[in-house]
């Protein structure tokens, strides 16, 4: 019986090539932490269209940042709150001390210093200071950014009064899993680091570089400088370049692609809430993280073009990001130089 050949243009790959897509996608999108964040900040980007408050899309980084160290350390209801105080003290601290910018300062360095120092009693304090300073900082110069310092507390306090909506939607998500799963709670933040002071002093000298730096110049959108700064500082300096690139690739990728994609687009109110969505889903959705910074960058740049801004957001988000990098690597490195030399100073008078 002779062969069968399929007729040319005949899609014989395409269930194949259907399969390696849908295998692909698996591997880069955390599909169960996507749907629950979307439950978590849906409401957020819901309530903004009916009550048109922009602060209420700010709630929504409280929100994912309350969910991410929930999921990955399978906190319970009782820690997530903890959690959610911690967050919000320090976001008020900051706002408060904000129009004094020497104290600003010397606090966002502090905050910076805890966010790692808790590390000393388990490794994985690291991801819950994280995701304290981080939403707390932002939150912090955000609602300041071009507005009046009435303005700003009004924004403030809209954001403190609703938060307890996003405490509740993450921890009905815990209470819901934990019964699947059928386990009980049993909150462990693992063995306590072995180093933990000198990572901290480190990101609290990029984290001071980065803030002196943003007050000095009155730098737009200066919490990307601090926030790159405190981020890029994981370990030991090889570890910390290879940080940066990852950081410096996604900017320089996602906010021009971000900024051509706002371009053939109208400025749209329904547009821009959509594009803030997407880039708070990404700071949990993604396996990669240079994929998923690098789409963040994409959507907070059409974001700007949906609110009629982006070209100069697009560029000061690039050299934020570089310039909180750059802060980084450079603290590691003196770090490391001086306790090599108090290490060295020990061995010869030992």
């Amino acid at each position: 019986m002779p062969a069968f050949h399929p007729p040319l243009g005949c899609p014989v790959n395409s269930p194949t090539i259907t399969g390696n897509l849908r295998d692909l996608l698996a591997r880069e999108i955390k599909a169960a932490e996507l749907l629950r964040a979307l439950i978590v900040v849906g409401p957020m980007v819901a309530a903004y269209f009916i009550a048109r408050e922009t602060a209420l899309l700010n709630l929504g980084l409280v929100a994912v940042s309350l969910l991410i160290p929930a999921l990955r350390l399978q906190l319970p209801p009782k820690v997530v709150a903890w959690h959610y105080l911690a967050i919000l003290v320090t976001f008020a601290a900051l706002f408060l001390a904000a129009p004094v910018k020497p104290l600003f300062v010397v606090l966002t360095a502090l905050a910076g210093f805890l966010a790692v120092a808790g590390t000393r009693h388990g490794e994985h304090f690291r991801t819950l200071g994280n995701w304290v300073f981080i939403p707390a900082v932002y939150l912090a110069c955000e609602v300041r950014e071009g507005v009046s310092p009435s303005e700003a507390l009004r924004h403030a306090g809209v954001i403190i009064a609703s938060s307890p909506i996003a405490l509740a939607l993450v921890c009905a998500i815990q209470i819901y899993d934990q019964r699947r799963r059928g386990d009980a709670a049993v909150t462990s933040f693992g063995p306590p680091a072995d180093e933990w002071l000198l990572p901290a002093l480190a990101t609290a000298m990029a984290v001071f570089a980065a803030a002196a730096l943003v007050e000095i110049l009155d730098l737009a959108q200066g919490q990307w400088v601090m926030w790159s700064a405190a981020s890029v500082v994981v370990g030991d300096l090889t570890a910390s370049t290879g940080k940066l690139k990852q950081r410096a690739i996604g900017a320089f990728v996602g906010v021009p692609l971000g900024f051509l994609a706002g371009m053939a687009l109208p400025a749209s109110r329904v547009g821009y809430a959509v594009a803030v969505l997407a880039a708070t889903l990404t700071l949990i959705s993604f396996s990669r993280y240079v994929l998923g910074f690098g789409l963040r960058c994409f959507f907070i740049a059409l974001a700007a073009s949906f609110a009629g801004g982006a070209s100069g957001i697009a560029e000061e988000r690039i050299v934020n990001v570089l310039i909180g990098g750059t802060f980084g690597l450079i603290a590691v490195a003196v770090t490391d130089i001086v306790w090599q030399r108090m290490v060295r100073k020990d061995r010869l008078s030992g």
